[in-house]
């Protein structure tokens, strides 16, 4: 029997996975080097519906029906609405987001799932419904969508937060999977352990629920964190605020979060980073900078008149930090 090289099997795993004509080989050469002291793929649940799953790709599929279900139930779909799915993977969520709307545009990194899904839904009722983008979904630009729902790859639990919030037109809610600990960051409020930037980041635009726990056995194979899934609805309409100011004056707020604002605010470097702000926004509206100005000074007689001195950033919520920021603009203080 002639020898088949690594190469020629790349080359026909390729060619099976863009065709979708054939369930794509599970082979491990052509995507890692296999180390014969790993456990085996077979033990850990990694290879399911065909493909093997890339852990570090985020690649954990949500497997429980119960828990596809309450996900897709948490959205309230309409008939009308189309949803962007972002990680479809094989396609458990998705077969049942495509019985609730009328169309389903599923984001997948993987060319090997996009196939598994292409030939799930393939000759069936949905096939009219589905629509596949091939690519990594924070390299692009997101489609029009009404609703996201995603089982999240935990690597881009940030970055598609903050994408999914600022895209417009406005879309009515998300619900997405993510690590535990990143979840109850989200909904986290003033004095919680976890209450940070990202907390205040996420809802000065958003309201931010907590859906369900989400066990580790329920996914294949099993992430080594448990899961939570958050559902969150934009603002309409979104506050006038700038989003580079605001985050400026957050960072430095949270920069060490149980210190005071006023002992925050004396660390050299930001003190100067304000003052050429300040100057430079003098310059460009023609303001006159007072003969022996000190931005220190400045900064600590805005943070008393409002009585803010002594409060730290874990207590504040979004009215405060809102009020402070107002206040700052009057001063002439800007953050970018």
């Amino acid at each position: 029997m002639p020898k088949i090289t690594t190469q020629q099997l790349r080359k026909r795993t390729q060619a099976s996975a863009a065709t979708a004509s054939i369930k794509p080989q599970t082979i491990g050469a052509p995507y890692q080097k296999q180390n014969p002291k790993a456990k085996s793929s077979s033990t850990d649940g990694s290879r399911h519906f065909g493909p093997m799953f890339n852990k570090e790709l985020g690649q954990h599929i949500l497997i429980n029906p119960l828990v596809s279900q309450g996900i897709v139930d948490k959205a309230n779909l309409k008939q009308t609405d189309i949803v962007l799915e972002v990680g479809p993977g094989t396609g458990n969520l998705t077969v049942k987001i495509l019985e609730q709307a009328k169309k389903v545009v599923a984001c997948e990194a993987d060319a090997r799932l996009a196939a598994e899904l292409t030939k799930r839904v393939q000759g069936g009722p949905f096939q009219h419904k589905l629509e596949i983008l091939h690519g990594d979904v924070m390299k692009r630009d997101l489609p029009y969508f009404d609703v996201c729902i995603s089982n999240t790859p935990y690597q881009i639990s940030s970055p598609l937060t903050f994408k999914l919030i600022f895209h417009r037109p406005l879309f009515r809610c998300a619900v997405l999977m993510f690590q535990r600990e990143f979840a109850l960051r989200l909904i986290a409020r003033p004095g919680d352990s976890l209450y940070g930037r990202l907390s205040v980041n996420c809802q000065l635009y958003s309201k931010v629920t907590h859906v369900m726990k989400v066990g580790k056995n329920n996914f294949k194979p099993p992430p080594n964190v448990e899961s939570s899934v958050v559902k969150i609805e934009p603002l309409n309409p979104p506050p006038p605020v700038d989003f580079e100011e605001w985050d400026g004056l957050v960072r430095i707020a949270f920069s060490r979060k149980h210190k005071t604002l006023a002992a925050n605010f004396k660390n050299t470097a930001i003190l100067q980073m304000l003052d050429e702000n300040y100057r430079t926004f003098c310059a460009s509206n023609g303001l006159m900078v007072e003969d022996g100005f000190q931005i220190k000074d400045k900064i600590l007689s805005v943070l008393d008149q409002l009585g803010y001195s002594d409060t730290r950033a874990s207590k504040m919520d979004i009215h405060d930090f809102l009020k402070l920021l107002s206040a700052f603009h009057d001063a002439n203080i800007h953050f970018c």
